[in-house]
């Protein structure tokens, strides 16, 4: 049974949540408990809501790294939450039906598809590329070998 919620009452925001999280490479869309979720290689990333439940708003859960939930939401519990369900585990809740910094939601977007995304995507990961453009590992810095410490001397018992 599908979850109760309302039409799509503002499409607009759920096309923009899309625009930004498909062009990022092996990024889906597939929708689950009643309403669109994102993903990278199938591990769930975000998640759009329309008045969850009956909670009168439309919102973004996102997957979060450690600590940043807890931050949010006491900083600013008007536009941050802790969501159900995934809460638990850090995601953030951020509500959509105020006003939105699309530049703020693309880098919580970001940083849930880098922590969702297997570790050599998650590594080549610009969110600045559109899918299917060509990613290039970030360079490594040469490292200088050091100089090798001189093996240990062996001690010999003394007579």
């Amino acid at each position: 049974m599908a979850h109760p919620s309302r039409p799509n009452s503002r499409p607009q925001l759920l096309e923009k949540v899309r625009a930004i999280c498909l062009k990022w490479p092996e990024s889906s869309e597939k929708v689950a408990w009643g309403g669109p979720t994102f993903r990278v290689k199938d591990k769930l990333f975000a998640m759009y809501l329309d008045n969850h439940h009956g909670d009168e708003r439309i919102a973004l859960w996102v997957k979060a790294p450690p600590g940043v939930q807890e931050l949010l939401v006491e900083a600013e519990p008007e536009r941050f939450f802790r969501p159900p369900y995934v809460g638990p585990s850090g995601w953030i809740g951020i509500r959509l039906d105020g006003a939105v910094d699309w530049s703020e939601i693309t880098d919580f977007l970001a940083d849930g598809y880098r922590l969702a995304a297997p570790k050599k995507l998650a590594e080549q990961f610009d969110p600045g590329v559109k899918a299917g453009a060509a990613t290039k590992p970030p360079r490594k810095a040469a490292v200088a070998k050091a100089p090798r410490a001189a093996a240990p001397r062996k001690r010999t018992r003394r007579a």
